[in-house]
This record gives C-alpha cells, structure tokens and sequence, in this order.
C-alpha cells in the first residue's frame, strides 16, 4: 500500500519528425520553446488536498462507494478506496504497448455498470502491422483473493496500425441514451489519416456497447467506414456530453492552435488543412474560415494549453460552474475552465497547479478531482478540490 503524500494546405507538410508531440512526451516540460505560457488566474477559489498518489496515471472514474479505478500508463488497473489509504491491483488486464505516448489509458464503467460490472478500457498494443489504440471490455469481479476483470475482450481495434508511439488518443464517453459509445482514435502522428475516409484514425467513432459500427452513423453512405461519426481530428485527449446532450471534444492542436469541438454529426474538422496552430517546422496551416468547408473550433489556444482530460460540470458543490467544461493543461500544468453556454462556448479561468494535469473527473459529492501526470521521477497525485470557506 502506497500512502498518500503529506503535503488547405499541400497533403506533403510534414510536420514534427521526432517520436510523440513534446508536450505529451514523458518528461516533463513548458510549452514550445520562445512561446510564454497562457495567462494564468491569480485566485485560486478552490482547497487543494491530496489524497493518494501513483505511478504516472492516465485516468479515472468513480464506483460505488466513491472508490476509484485508476489506469497507470505502466498497464495497471487499480481498486482505490475512497480515502485513498487502499489499493487494489486488478488482474486480467490486456497487455499493453507503454512506449512513448502509448500504455494503459481511459477507463469508463458502463452505464448499467451497478447491474453488469462492466468497465471498458482503452489502451496501446502490438497489432499485426504495427501498433493501435485498442478498445477493450471486463467484468470487474471482487473477492477475499482480490479484484480482476472477467471475461475480457477486444472490442475494436483501430486502423490502419501504424509504426511509432504517439497520438493513440483512447478516450470513452457514453451517449446520453446509454445504448451507443463514442471512442476517439488519433491520428498516430501520420497527417493525412484524419482525412482519408477508410481509415478510423483523427476520427470521433460512433460504436454499439459491444464495439460495433452503430446503425446509423452519418458518413458510411459516403464510403466512409462504417464506425466515423466526425473527422479532420489530430490528437484527441477528451469526450464528454452535457446536459444538453451535446458532445463536446478537446485535442492537441500542432505548434499551437489546441482546441474545444463541439461534435456534429458528418463534420470535418479541418485537420490537417486547416488548423490554429502551425507545422512544427514552421511552415503554416491556414487558419479555421468562414466558408472553407471545414468545422471551426468554438475555442483555441496559442499559446498552448496542451489538453488532457475533459469533464463537464453538474455537481453542487461549486454552483457557479454547473454546466462548464474542465481541461486538465500538460505544458501549461493548469487547470482550465471552459464556459458552456448551449452550443456556444468562451475562455474562462486558468490556474497553476504547478504540475502537469492528465485527467479532471467530478466527484460523486461534487468535488474535483486531479490527476498529476506523474512522469520524469515524481509521483503523480491525486488531488480533491473543495471550495474555499
């Protein structure tokens, strides 16, 4: 048991050569070099408490009793107590790629979760031809001998596989009617997947709950694969609906131009033709414009934020934010707030955390929940954010 700690462009650019984008990489780092940080907000209205700590989380969600299951980029699957004071490794878990931007990544119970058990489960592996993000399902089983996950299976398995560790992307949201999930898949550092209507890469993915083409999606009459509900996508680290039953997205934008989506039906998002950001070799992309065919964000950021993890508000807890988005910020170690208004969205705080942000979840009493990336040598905390008295 670990205790808590104490305290339209050419389809030939290129863009970065190296291995993963820099600011998802395992070491810990600012944004791009000459570039400063965006604003930060002063006050922070919020306590900060730790409540455990791990080995380079990658994300959360809450079960009964306020436990915890907590993915670790290593291939990990932990059972935490509400406190934090107990773990439990869950056995049965794929084996899992870690290099590079890849590991054990988004974890999601299922909207019957309390009759069913099931826990879904994205993840990086090995695949003839290469390497891809893959969508798995368990039966989460406890017993005196410990927990695991019965009766495992692959669900869906991205492509085409590609070489090389980066932009696997992995994040699960369930649709409001409980009957159909959405799975994002990157576009692995390649480009020109995201707009190549048979592969399911820099795509939003519309599947049933057993992983297969959900009846319907938009596109398939198109000769697209059967599974795309959106596309023009690069490095999609979070998915979430809110209460209006909008599916709302963020993603890493190149050398700048990191965005919030919000998902239509059918829509190309430009990537890489268009995009608020740039190559990473400095050549340009042209920027979101009325009329160029393509779906603008509704928010972007250049400086960067760099995302990760995307949670919509409902809590009572902090009354002001019902309703609002929260990305956790990479380089920019910030927590950030989105203000939602129906379709329509806009910028609203940013505060240091002075760590790396992986994932943001709410809280079954309406607390916020952090988790730190916890790579380069730290431990990655757990931390509930509470209002200031």
């Amino acid at each position: 048991m670990r205790l808590p700690p104490l305290a339209a462009v050419p389809t030939m650019l290129i863009a970065c050569s190296g291995p993963a984008d820099s600011r998802q990489a395992s070491q810990p780092q600012g944004a791009y070099v000459g570039k400063p940080q965006a604003a930060m907000s002063e006050a922070r209205p919020f306590v900060v408490t730790p409540v455990a700590d791990f080995d380079a989380p990658w994300a959360m969600t809450f079960i009964s009793g306020g436990r915890m299951l907590v993915t670790e980029k290593d291939g990990r699957l932990l059972l935490v107590s509400a406190d934090g004071q107990q773990r439990t490794v869950v056995a049965g878990i794929p084996r899992v790629d870690s290099k590079g931007q890849g590991g054990l990544m988004d974890v999601v119970v299922a909207p019957d979760f309390a009759r069913s058990g099931l826990v879904y489960l994205s993840y990086s592996a090995s695949v003839p031809g290469g390497k891809s993000v893959v969508l798995a399902r368990g039966r989460l089983t406890e017993s005196g001998s410990g927990a695991r996950l019965e009766a495992t299976q692959t669900l869906f398995t991205a492509g085409p596989a590609i070489e090389g560790d980066g932009h696997y992307s992995g994040r699960i949201a369930f649709a409001p009617d409980g009957r159909h999930l959405f799975f994002t898949a990157g576009e692995r550092q390649q480009f020109e997947p995201a707009q190549d209507p048979k592969a399911t890469l820099g795509k939003v993915l519309r599947l049933t709950l057993d992983g297969k083409p959900a009846p319907g999606n938009p596109l398939a009459a198109k000769g697209f694969a059967p599974e795309v509900w959106s596309y023009g996508h690069r490095n999609l680290l979070g998915v979430a609906f809110d209460a209006q039953g909008n599916l709302w997205e963020q993603e890493m934008g190149p050398k700048g131009g990191d965005e919030v989506n919000l998902i239509r039906a059918g829509a190309n998002y430009g990537y890489p033709r268009a995009s608020n950001g740039d190559h990473y070799d400095g050549r340009p992309i042209p920027d979101h414009k009325p009329g160029d065919g393509f779906e603008a964000p509704k928010v972007s950021w250049n400086p960067v934020i760099s995302p990760s993890g995307l949670m919509i508000y409902s809590g009572s807890m902090f009354p002001a934010w019902r309703g609002d988005a929260f990305i956790g910020g990479l380089s920019s170690k910030a927590l950030v707030r989105v203000d939602l208004n129906g379709t329509a969205a806009s910028k609203g705080e940013q505060w240091d955390m002075g760590a790396r942000i992986r994932e943001v979840e709410q809280g079954p009493d309406g607390a916020v929940y952090l988790l730190e990336d916890g790579r380069g040598g730290s431990r990655g905390r757990l931390l509930k954010l509470t209002p200031k008295a």
